[in-house]
């Protein structure tokens, strides 16, 4: 009778591991890189700047919080946010 071939299990989770590293880098990287970019640009909001929320709320940024934003819509009209709120900063475009 035939002997079937003795296989290195290593040869058997190659394509998997392969398909996980691939994964990984489409993925998981460019999503840091972008997490990280937000997290930067929510970092650097200060007072006086212009801000669209995710909701799609324009306002200026009236007061900052440890984890909030006091976002001003409109005069005498206040309202607090949290930070991840903020979708972006204003362009100029955008700017009314």
């Amino acid at each position: 009778m035939l002997q079937d071939p003795v296989v290195n299990p290593l040869f058997q989770f190659a394509p998997i591991l392969i398909i996980g590293v691939i994964f990984y880098l489409l993925i998981f990287m460019p999503m840091r890189k972008r997490q990280k970019k937000i997290e930067a640009m929510i970092a650097a909001i200060k007072n006086g700047d212009k801000v669209i929320t995710s909701s799609g709320i324009y306002g200026v940024i009236a007061g900052v919080k440890e984890k909030t934003f006091i976002l001003k819509i409109a005069d005498q009209v206040k309202i607090e946010i949290t930070k991840n709120a903020v979708a972006g900063l204003q362009g100029p475009e955008e700017t009314r």
